[in-house]
């Protein structure tokens, strides 16, 4: 394992982290036991840094029945999120805070963020709930250590927000699809100058980086590194900047955590070539012609009212642009439940409402994109296509 130097706290972090966000999942929710296993065995291999959040659905249980289990709290930092858009007064900050404590079964947090903080004035609706004391006091007390925010908006809110308070550090999305968008790098470099450091979040888009590339893309990969993965062209591609000082990853099984230390074992700085990066920009070129619709899949837009499967319809709708029209309707079925008379979540549901719009970070028009799935994926011999899968599943 590489690692680099917190500038703020002169913290140790692996390059590598944790993000507990899509952890392995059985019938009941979280595999408690896959989980903890993982985490257990991440630690082993040298990652020392574990991201999750008020907001993601018993990560924070899990993420604390795990380290427990580890019994090396001491040994790792820990990050986890303020849900700020649940805050309605200052008592909601303890309130929300001690939860969490309880949650990981610690006393402590060393990276505390204030989630999806998406400008500066919902910065000064917490400044004028007293936001600024609470913090203070939570770090004088040591139950914090080291504050932060995670980001998802426009480069210009980001750069405001910069200045908007003396933080220790932020989480952005950036990979190499997302260079020019949200904070991206001018966000990133601007941080770093600061001296704060950059927790990269969404390295593989919500795991599309990692598989179902345009089939030319990977071709161009393999032709020049037969025997690595989708994924590590996009961690080394992180790594190979001087600005990034954590790259999350969602890893919700060991054999996604075993490639990616993999990789993390012998990435540094400036390590491309050329011809890498040649590469790199290929699956660029390929990836922007084939996708349709930016959707990482975080699911900030979910549950739907209507049950709309959103990110999945999406990623049916960007599979078949990408890799073809059986591809696509494949993943189309089992996305929306389409092959199930009680199960069907596709846009047909969709009603217009907006809930969703309000809250995806990446600011996709979401009903519109909706229609044009409709449009795309279910012309009008849809039904008679639907009608024979479901024959057949039944």
């Amino acid at each position: 394992m590489q690692y680099r130097t917190d500038p703020r706290s002169g913290n140790q972090l692996s390059i590598l982290g944790f993000g507990m966000m899509r952890l392995p999942r059985g019938l009941t929710g979280i595999d408690q036991d896959k989980t903890t296993a993982m985490v257990s065995l991440a630690i082993q291999e040298g990652i020392n840094y574990f991201d999750t959040a008020h907001v993601y659905a018993g990560s924070e249980e899990a993420t604390g029945k795990a380290l427990a289990a580890a019994g090396m709290r001491a040994q790792i930092f820990l990050a986890t999120k303020l849900p700020h858009q649940k805050c309605r007064s200052y008592s909601d900050f303890d309130h929300y805070f001690n939860e969490q404590l309880t949650r990981l079964q610690t006393d402590y947090i060393d990276y505390y963020l204030i989630h999806n903080l998406p400008a500066a004035s919902a910065w000064q609706r917490l400044l004028d709930m007293g936001i600024e004391g609470w913090l203070k006091e939570k770090q004088a007390s040591g139950q914090i250590r080291q504050i932060g925010f995670s980001f998802h908006g426009q480069q210009a809110d980001f750069l405001e927000l910069l200045e908007a308070y003396d933080w220790d550090f932020c989480q952005i999305q950036y990979n190499y699809l997302d260079v020019s968008f949200q904070a991206g790098q001018i966000g990133l470099k601007a941080a770093h100058e600061k001296g704060m450091m950059v927790v990269i979040m969404e390295p593989l888009r919500g795991g599309k980086l990692a598989t179902g590339l345009p089939s030319r893309a990977v071709q161009a990969m393999q032709r020049v590194e037969p025997q690595s993965s989708q994924a590590s062209w996009a961690f080394r591609w992180l790594w190979n900047q001087v600005e990034p000082t954590v790259v999350l990853s969602g890893m919700g099984t060991t054999e996604q955590l075993l490639d990616n230390l993999n990789t993390a074992a012998n990435a540094t700085a400036g390590m491309l070539t050329e011809e890498q990066e040649k590469v790199i920009d290929q699956t660029v070129t390929a990836i922007q012609v084939g996708y349709k619709v930016p959707c990482t899949g975080c699911n900030y837009c979910m549950p739907c009212p209507q049950g709309v499967n959103i990110s999945g319809c999406f990623a049916a709708y960007n599979t078949r642009t990408a890799q073809g029209l059986i591809a696509g309707y494949m993943q189309y079925f089992t996305g929306t439940g389409a092959n199930r008379k009680d199960r069907y979540s596709g846009p047909k549901n969709c009603i217009a409402c907006g809930n969703c719009e309000k809250q995806c970070p990446q600011n996709i028009a979401i009903i519109e994109s909706l229609a044009e799935v409709k449009k795309r994926m279910e012309p009008f011999w849809f039904g008679a296509l639907q009608a024979a899968v479901r024959r057949f599943s039944a």
